[in-house]
């Protein structure tokens, strides 16, 4: 078994995934429908930027207890350089959790500034640093400033009241945004997470619509429970229930989170946004998610295509009509499937806090069990 062996270091990543460092779902050969675009990222939707910092200390060994697995991942709709309010919306599945600012998202439909996520006990830092970024480098005086955040509960790995995370972290997943392929798997705010009793972290995918339009999604997957994993359809986690089960925390204490972010340049409005934002919910099904009490399931989403503004303050909106819709929502659906399994193929074992132990989903054997099941395409030569 590999482990990621960290000892008080502290990693700015934003490494590029198409120098083959890591591979996705795609290249195991596991069957996904849709078209992707050129990185088959949010990013693809043009302006769209992502920045991780994570924050990594500690051996990972019995009876220490301050060990850092933990992160920040921000998601700038128009890039890091431009501030200016989007279409959005928001929805939850099970809201056992939080996101900050959601309350004048849906009440104004528009999502001001960028989306981020942390752990649970960094949320408040995380949007307070937020809005402390966005005054210093836009210079606004905007009152009515409310950062979007999303938390999930990295405590399988991460000293959650060790309260790692800092303002400078924050600053500096700011800085880092860049368009372009996204890092995958145990990355910023996936440093610590798991889902289905796996090793986890950040997962990426997008689909061209109508030959002309991008939908992607960003996930921070930390939920689920073994058996319920299900990928191309097939129920890989009752064939690995018994299989690299968690070391000193065997068995699941509840069903943790997950924050996905959204983002599509369809001229769309608010209203549709959400419409197709909460299809995320069922992309979430197809790998088996139930939607627990102790899960939290929140989803962010906006458009990069804004309403014009004319001198006299009149806005004028264009977007799709609502017959159009379906194409969307089968995106999104689409996207949310293969970017939560993105974040599993992409994550790599690790220990933490206690000398917890979470296993990376098993390349090799993964593709065994989808070519049993003949739902293997050609894929490149990866084993683990």
């Amino acid at each position: 078994m590999r482990f990621v062996l960290c000892s008080a270091l502290i990693s700015f990543l934003f490494v590029s995934t198409s120098e083959g460092a890591k591979p996705r779902a795609r290249d195991l050969g596991i069957p996904f429908d849709g078209k992707p675009g050129k990185w088959n990222a949010i990013t693809d939707v043009p302006g769209v930027e992502v920045g991780h910092v994570s924050v990594v200390s500690g051996r990972g060994v019995k009876g220490e207890m301050h060990t850092a697995r933990t992160g920040v991942t921000l998601v700038f709709p128009l890039g890091r350089n431009a501030y200016e309010g989007v279409p959005g919306a928001w929805a939850a599945l099970n809201a056992n959790g939080d996101v900050t600012g959601v309350s004048w998202l849906e009440e104004s439909g528009m999502l001001e500034g960028p989306v981020g996520m942390t752990n649970t006990q960094s949320l408040g830092l995380v949007r307070d640093s937020l809005a402390e970024w966005v005054h210093e480098k836009y210079h606004t005086n905007d009152e009515g400033l409310l950062p979007i955040v999303g938390e999930t509960d990295d405590s399988w790995l991460n000293d959650l009241y060790s309260f790692h995370v800092k303002k400078s972290h924050v600053f500096k997943a700011a800085e880092n945004a860049k368009s372009g392929p996204v890092p995958e798997g145990s990355v910023g705010a996936g440093t610590g997470t798991v889902a289905y009793g796996f090793k986890a972290g950040i997962g990426t995918a997008s689909r061209i619509v109508k030959d002309s339009y991008h939908l992607g999604v960003l996930v921070q997957a930390n939920y689920g429970q073994r058996q319920d994993l299900r990928i191309a359809g097939i129920p890989i986690g009752k064939q690995l229930l018994n299989e690299l089960l968690p070391v000193e925390n065997p068995a699941p204490r509840r069903d943790g989170s997950i924050v996905v972010v959204l983002a599509t340049d369809a001229p769309l409005l608010p209203h549709q946004l959400k419409r197709v934002v909460k299809r995320v919910a069922l992309g979430m099904a197809r790998n088996g998610s139930l939607g627990r009490n102790t899960s939290g399931e929140f989803f962010v989403g906006f458009s990069t295509s804004r309403p014009i503004k004319s001198a006299d303050g009149i806005q004028t909106w264009k977007s799709l009509s609502n017959n159009q819709l379906d194409l969307f929502f089968e995106a999104a659906i689409q996207v949310t499937e293969e970017a939560i399994i993105n974040s599993l193929v992409a994550a790599e074992d690790s220990r933490g806090i206690n000398g917890s132990q979470y296993l990376a989903l098993p390349h090799a054997r993964l593709k065994s069990l989808l070519a049993k099941y003949h739902r293997l395409e050609s894929s490149k030569p990866f084993g683990r």
